[in-house]
């Protein structure tokens, strides 16, 4: 199977590099991604939005044949991923979203980062909740702020576009990290918009992995081994 890893905010595919190999010793081929704007520091990222993400994990997608191909976005990732579920609904055979939902036709990932032109810089700690920084430890967090870039601007403010229904027959898997999945099946029940487009997709599951908002870090081998369970899920 191949397995396209998106990356969350101000990471790139090097991010992914203590989860992948759980999923290259059971056969599988893994592609983690450098999203436009993120190459460097120093990269460019004034006009690069939200769908210039979704295009180029499109891209890949198409770039891989005509095989089944499993989705994971983490974070913001699991935006984007799930704008690549839309465009391309033949071809993935699961969306599996990393301390994510999918985000819906007209919602934004996050307009209230702190913004500095065309980009998001990575911001101070205290601009996250406790629960984010859950195994975060010193070390980790100055290894996490020296490779972290800043986000194009466009990726966190512009609004989801979707168009395509058959993207709820598409299945997906939800690993909760820094809340437990209860606490999202308890907002799926009050109906609380926050994971509105997961309650339509059709055949969905939701996994807990107790830790922090950055399990590729502080539970990498956990993380790799819980994507590897819904990849062998989803079939060959």
């Amino acid at each position: 199977m191949d397995i396209v890893l998106v990356p969350g905010f101000w990471l790139d595919a090097s991010s992914w590099s203590e989860v992948t190999p759980a999923l290259l010793a059971a056969g599988h081929r893994v592609h983690p991604l450098t999203l436009p704007g993120k190459e460097a520091p120093g990269a460019p990222r004034a006009g690069i939005g939200l769908r210039d993400h979704v295009d180029a994990v499109t891209a890949v997608v198409d770039s891989l044949g005509d095989g089944p191909v499993v989705l994971v976005g983490h974070s913001g990732g699991g935006a984007i991923i799930h704008g690549v579920v839309d465009a391309r609904p033949d071809r993935v055979a699961r969306a599996v979203y990393v301390d994510s939902v999918p985000l819906g036709e007209g919602d934004v990932i996050n307009a209230d980062l702190p913004a500095a032109g065309d980009e998001v810089p990575f911001p101070a700690w205290d601009v996250f909740e406790p629960e984010d920084l859950d195994g975060l430890d010193d070390a980790l967090r100055d290894a996490f702020r020296a490779r972290a870039v800043p986000e194009p601007r466009g990726v966190a403010q512009d609004r989801q576009r979707l168009g395509d229904e058959r993207r709820y027959d598409v299945p997906a898997t939800v690993i909760t990290c820094e809340y437990p999945s209860d606490m999202l099946r308890a907002f799926m029940e009050k109906d609380h918009p926050y994971p509105a487009e997961l309650k339509r997709i059709r055949d969905f599951e939701i996994v807990d992995l107790p830790t922090g908002h950055w399990p590729q870090f502080t539970r990498p081998a956990d993380l790799g081994a819980a994507i590897l369970a819904a990849v062998e899920r989803t079939g060959n």
